[in-house]
């Protein structure tokens, strides 16, 4: 019988496998995806020969975050500050655009060299292949006395597994567990409705990305940076690579979730607000990129289309923090106490996590 099960391959529940694997433990990680990362995804364009990858998802951490600081060097990985020098642009409400108003909002923040997905291939690389499945779902979750059992399904054969292991860590936001795996053995009603109520992080965001062969921007003395009272995007940041080419901008769509159903109207519109706010150089990009984490159903549940307002206060509930008398973890990053919403906030879950199961 395994020693634990892992439900969700991204940053949180990857690092769960790898320390597991450096202890010794048996375990096997299963993954609704085709691919490892979760939320973490990173995209490559080749312009003129140099290539360069884009982060769809999240692509900040900060000083100061000494668990991630310390992970990409262990995996000797880089870093680098995000690009801040020059003029910020805003934007109001009758699309009026003004340079030198307001601060460049994500100066001193970091980026990984190669994008974030680096990361994740780095700690794939750690974990053995055999203990991985891809494109696996969890579907019930069910305690007994001497095992906990979990039921997964093929996503491309429908072929149904149980799998037995002495605890199971969800590695997946609450209310995604909620809403796609059945947790009545496992939990009450109470404490399903409670892990539903808990906001998927960036799980109703959309990130638009434009290509360019050279960084225009910058060469007028503009950092990037760009803030919106108009939209469709709220705010523009530079998105270029550490050195060399190509070079982007990125935003984040303002549009709400339930109308963002016309994909190529939307990048068109956001192509002309870059227009707007940069000039004619943002006229012709390379390529258009947009990740709408909405209509992921693997990242956001229905109630995720809701925009959120501010940071939710992250953390494990006190009525989550023992179920099934310990053998069932919750270890996404909405459940940190600290850093919740953040990279950071994924490896402190699976910090925790790590710890409840050694001891």
């Amino acid at each position: 019988m395994l020693d634990t099960l892992i439900v969700g391959g991204g940053l949180s529940g990857m690092t769960v496998a790898r320390s597991l694997h450096q202890q010794g433990r048996s375990f096997q990680l299963v993954e609704a995806r085709e691919r490892l990362g979760g939320r973490i995804l990173t995209q490559s364009a080749s312009v003129g020969g140099k290539k360069a990858n884009f982060d769809l998802g999240p692509a900040w951490f900060w000083p100061g975050q000494d668990r991630i600081e310390r992970l990409i060097s262990e995996l000797g990985l880089g870093a680098f500050e995000q690009y801040a020098s020059g003029t910020l642009v805003y934007e109001d409400e009758r699309g009026r655009v003004q340079q030198g108003q307001g601060y460049a909002s994500m100066q001193g923040s970091l980026r990984l060299r190669g994008g974030l997905s680096a990361l994740i291939e780095v700690l794939a690389s750690d974990i053995p292949a055999v203990s991985v499945r891809l494109a696996h779902r969890a579907l019930a979750i069910v305690p007994f006395p001497d095992a906990m059992l979990t039921r997964t399904e093929a996503s491309a054969s429908g072929q149904m597994m149980e799998i037995r292991s002495r605890r199971v860590v969800l590695a997946v936001p609450p209310r995604l567990a909620a809403a796609n795996i059945d947790l009545g053995a496992a939990m009450s009603a109470l404490q399903i409705e409670l892990m539903a109520s808990i906001p998927t992080w960036m799980a109703g965001h959309a990130k638009f990305v434009a290509i360019y062969e050279r960084p225009f921007w910058r060469e007028a003395g503009l950092s990037g940076d760009a803030m919106s009272r108009r939209g469709p995007l709220t705010e523009v940041h530079d998105a270029s690579p550490h050195e060399g080419g190509p070079y982007a901008l990125f935003g984040f769509v303002d549009v709400p979730a339930n109308s963002r159903t016309d994909a190529a109207a939307l990048l068109q519109a956001c192509q002309l607000q870059l227009v707007r706010l940069f000039g004619a150089h943002a006229v012709q990009p390379v390529e258009l990129m947009l990740k709408d984490w909405a209509q992921d159903t693997l990242t956001a549940a229905p109630s995720d289309r809701a925009p959120l307002y501010h940071h939710p206060e992250y953390g494990l509930p006190k009525y989550l923090s023992s179920l099934c008398d310990g053998r069932l973890l919750l270890g996404s990053t909405e459940t940190a106490s600290q850093f919740g919403g953040y990279l950071e906030g994924a490896l402190e879950a699976a910090e925790r996590c790590v710890s409840a199961i050694l001891k």
